[in-house]
Formats: structure tokens, sequence, C-alpha cells
């Protein structure tokens, strides 16, 4: 049995069917793309030699799957064609689907991903990302979502310097139901999350979730800023924030990465949001950043609606990246 007919087993047993069917419906521009590419590497070559290597780095670099992580996936598909003696590069198919989702997770379990939520007391999540990745939007479905669990959210309008931010972010909030902690436009963001804090407590909010400035023109500002911020919820919060969550647009792929660098530089950044998945054939990105930056994904955004936030799993990924493999095989 093959270990996509593996994954899509398991999604059944644990009736995660949607979840998976998300994953491929979202997907498809990333796996057309890579599927296409790999499926004409096989057909060119019958056997599984140093020159199939080499075009095979070169298809999985154009996914933007990251050079590092390009090079650490090659060494370990070699060494398993190898010990398992392949000779037939159909076969590769599959060991590459397994190793991607070992990469991803190195030594660590599946709990990478999930939101770490504090009990019966309040979570502070700082949100953080360029302008233009859809941070604000993130924001609302997360905060959507969350209610729907049952969570007393509150939100924070930090993002005090972008036109029309503290617009939107009330927009979603209206639509979620939670209320926005807001100042006027221009106002200093460390004191909007300072009067957020005071209010979810007083409220006794379950989560807080902060927005914040994405003016990366001006990166030593925004840092510092960032800084300031992130002090006064120390103070305020012991422990907080909780989670660091920046947002990343996965149609800019390698740009993303880079973004990804220069934030983890100025905050401790815990998870990553990856927007527009579903509008990118560069989602490999998502690898390249677990593995060069050690930062795990926490959600993706694989369409426009609320629930189409979906959390992050690296098991669903893969299945999305290769789900077509189930309908070029027969199924065992």
């Amino acid at each position: 049995m093959s270990f996509i007919q593996k994954l899509k087993n398991k999604f059944k047993q644990d009736n995660q069917e949607e979840v998976s069917s998300k994953y491929k419906e979202g997907m498809e521009k990333t796996r057309k793309s890579f599927s296409s590419r790999i499926n004409d590497l096989i057909a060119r070559y019958r056997k599984v030699d140093e020159d199939f290597f080499e075009e095979l780095e070169e298809v999985l670099i154009s996914a933007d799957v990251g050079v590092m992580t390009v090079m650490d996936l090659i060494e370990e598909l070699k060494f398993e064609v190898q010990r398992r003696n392949i000779k037939d590069s159909m076969e590769v198919k599959d060991v590459i689907s397994e190793k991607l989702v070992e990469i991803y997770y190195g030594d660590d379990d599946e709990q990478i991903e999930t939101l770490q939520l504090q009990e019966k007391e309040l979570t502070v999540i700082l949100v953080v990302g360029v302008n233009g990745v859809g941070k604000t939007t993130s924001i609302g479905k997360l905060a959507h979502q969350l209610k729907q669990e049952g969570k007393n959210v509150m939100l924070a309008a930090g993002d005090t310097f972008r036109a029309g931010a503290i617009e939107q972010l009330e927009v979603w909030g209206e639509r979620a139901e939670v209320e926005v902690i807001k100042q006027n436009a221009g106002s200093d963001p460390a004191a909007v999350i300072f009067d957020a804090i005071k209010a979810a407590k007083s409220r006794q909010a379950d989560v807080l979730l902060c927005d914040t400035a994405g003016r990366l023109q001006n990166k030593v500002n925004l840092m510092n800023e960032l800084a300031k911020v992130k002090r006064v919820i120390e103070r305020e919060v012991p422990g907080a924030p909780h989670e660091v969550l920046l947002v990343l647009d996965a149609t800019t792929g390698q740009n993303a990465l880079n973004q990804a660098k220069t934030f983890s530089e100025a905050t401790d950044v815990t998870g990553i949001v990856l927007t527009k998945l579903d509008g990118t054939a560069k989602g490999g990105i998502v690898l390249a950043i677990r593995n060069e930056l050690n930062i795990p994904v926490k959600f993706v955004g694989l369409g426009e609606k609320a629930e189409d936030l979906q959390k992050f799993d690296a098991n669903a990924f893969v299945y999305g990246l290769f789900a077509d493999m189930l309908e070029d095989t027969k199924e065992d």
C-alpha cells in the first residue's frame, strides 16, 4: 500500500475526510504544477540514477521547497533508494511523499501545529506581518473560529498607522461578534494593547488577539515598536504573549521566507499563518519555512471563507500535494 493511500485511510479512520478534501482542493495549483513535473521526470527516467536526482532537485526548488530543504531531502532519498534497493523511478514518488512528512516534523511530534491556549486564564496572541499579507483578515477568521469553539475572544486594534486598518478590524469584529478595543488612528500601539489587556482581564476574556503595524520599509522602527508592544504584554500578563503568529503570503514564495527571517530576528515567532496557499503553485514554501527557520506553520489559508483558514497538518499538506497519485495508480 502506498504512503498516500495510508494517509487517505488515516483521514478516513479519524473522520477527517473533510480536512483532506479541503487540502486537496486548496492545493490544486501547487499539485498540478508539482505533480505534472514529477510525472514528466518519471516518464523520462525509467531508472533512478544521478541525472534523475539532479532533475528532481530542480523540480523541488522550482516549487519553492527551499535549497537547504531540497539538499536534505535529496540526501534522504538517495539513502532510502539504496536501502530499499529501488530501481524503478515510479517507486520514488511514494518515498518523496513519505520523506516530506518526516522532514517537516523532524524530532517533533504533531503537537507543534497546535495553538498554545492557556487553561482558565487569558491567552494573549500577538499577530505580526507586513502590510498586504492578509494579517487583519487572518485575525478576523481566527477570532471567528475561536468564538465557534466557545471561547470569549477580544481583539486589539494595534495597527494604528495603516489607513483603514482599525475599521477593517472592526468589520471583522462585528462579523465574528467579538469586541474590538481601539484608539484613534496614529495612537501609540503599545497604549492600545495595554488598554486591551485591561479590558480583557475585566471582561474575563479567554483570548486576546492583537493586531500590529506592518510597515517593513521602516524596518528598524517597526521592530522597535514590536519589541515595545511585547514588553507591555510581558509586564501585564507574565508568560505572555503565549503565541507570536507571523502572517505570510504564500504567493510571494522566497520573499515570504525572507520576511520570516527578518521578523524572527526581532521577536520570538512561535508559528506561521500562511495565507493564499490556494492561490499559488509554490506551496513548497511551507517546508522551507519549517526546515530552514525551525518555525512550525500553524494555519494555512485555503480559500476566502472564515473556515478556510485551516489548522495546519503536514500529513494533509503532503496528501494535498500527491493526491493525484491515487488516480494514477490502482489502490492497493
